[in-house]
This record gives C-alpha cells, sequence and structure tokens, in this order.
C-alpha cells in the first residue's frame, strides 16, 4: 500500500463498515478478488478485515450459497452464566423467601426480597465488594431470568361464592319463613366473618353494650 492509495482504501473500508452480515462479507470478497488475489490474509494486512470473514465471502461467491447470521449468539452473556458462584450465592438468599404460585396455576416463584435487599445480602453475608457486584437495576434483571419475580408474596384469593352458598340461604329463608312470628323461638344474626376485639382492646376498654369491661375501672350502673 502506497499513499497514492490509501485515500481509496480508506473509502473501501468506510464502505464495508456500513454494511452487514452476507452483504458485507460479499463486498469484501469482491475487493480481494480485485486488489489481493482472493488472498484472505492479505485482505487482511491491507484493509484490517479479519481473514476468516473475508474467506467466508470468498467462499459463498463461489459456491453461490449464503451463509446464515447468528447475531444473538455475538450478544454479551449474562452474569449469571458468567460467574455461575453468584448466581449460586443468590439462589443462596432469595430460596428461603420464595414462595410457589399460592393457585399452582403456573411455575412462577414469588419473592418477598427487592434487588437492593439481595444485593446488601451478598455484601454483608458472602463478602462481595460493591465494585464487583452488579447494579441494583441489573440485579433485578438477573432475578427475573431466574425465575424469581420481585413483588409481594401473594397469598391465595379465597373464592367469593361456592357451589353450595344457594342451598344454605335457600335452607336459611326456608327456616325464617317456618318460625316467623313464633313468640317461643328466637331469632339470632350472627356475622361469622367479622372480628370484633373485647375487653381492654376495643372502645376504650367498654363492652359491645357500651358498659365498662369487667377488667376496667368504674362502677357499673
Amino acid at each position: 500500500m502506497t499513499a497514492s492509495t490509501q485515500p481509496y482504501d480508506d473509502l473501501l473500508r468506510s464502505a464495508a463498515r456500513r454494511l452487514k452480515g452476507h452483504q458485507r462479507r460479499l463486498f469484501q470478497a469482491e475487493v480481494a478478488l480485485s486488489l489481493c488475489d482472493g488472498n484472505p490474509r492479505a485482505a487482511e494486512r491491507r484493509f484490517g478485515w479479519g481473514r476468516d470473514a473475508v474467506a467466508t465471502g470468498l467462499g459463498e461467491v463461489r459456491l453461490g450459497i449464503r451463509c446464515l447470521d447468528n447475531f444473538a449468539a455475538r450478544a454479551k452473556r449474562p452474569t449469571e452464566v458468567k460467574d455461575p458462584q453468584l448466581a449460586a450465592d443468590i439462589r443462596a438468599i432469595v430460596e428461603p423467601c420464595t414462595l410457589a404460585d399460592p393457585e399452582l396455576k403456573s411455575d412462577r416463584r414469588y419473592t418477598n426480597l427487592s434487588a437492593r435487599e439481595v444485593r446488601q445480602a451478598l455484601q454483608d453475608h458472602y463478602g462481595y465488594r460493591d465494585e464487583r457486584l452488579p447494579s441494583e437495576r441489573t440485579l433485578r434483571d438477573i432475578l427475573n431470568r431466574m425465575g424469581y419475580r420481585l413483588r409481594r408474596v401473594q397469598k391465595a384469593k379465597p373464592l367469593k361464592k361456592l357451589p353450595e352458598t344457594d342451598a344454605v340461604f335457600a335452607n336459611v329463608a326456608a327456616c325464617r319463613a317456618q318460625y316467623h312470628g313464633d313468640s317461643a323461638t328466637l331469632e339470632i344474626s350472627v356475622d361469622t366473618k367479622a372480628k370484633v376485639k373485647e375487653g381492654d382492646y376495643c372502645r376504650g376498654g367498654k363492652m359491645p353494650d357500651g358498659f365498662p369491661g369487667p377488667d376496667t375501672q368504674g362502677p357499673r350502673p
């Protein structure tokens, strides 16, 4: 390469950078055939291109085929894959605070530990330095990829209506109609779901009737 060819070589490099995949390999192969006698190593020395890519492009030109690109494989490996020990320590922290789906409708796991708490536990109990650990946001993504959902552990939601509900209320209505107006029968209504505290813990120590409880001071009328 001489000073007179330098601008043209720079132009070819710039053109190659604007292409991707199959089109880039074809362009590099054509340049190598025209200016480098079809030699991938010569193209690497002159233009700085990878000789493997140039050789693949030459093969595609010669055979008239197209190699499939696997761009996804070029991505950066996840942190938990690069550092298996970190992944094991995260599981050791999160698993004791993890529950399965209460309704057993999915394989999701729920934890009440936040990413900040997990990060702090890694420093306190496993001796990780702050600069070695990923950021809080990255750690949240790691936990999601490992199958943990960072939200409050959900409890199973009770059914609002059972199949026997209508039959129960029909029986109650029939009993009320049967004994309605009978002076010898006392009708009592009880709410079994309501929780009412008694004694000194509710209504200022007064009983439900408004009078002081047995454990409070003051005479009862």
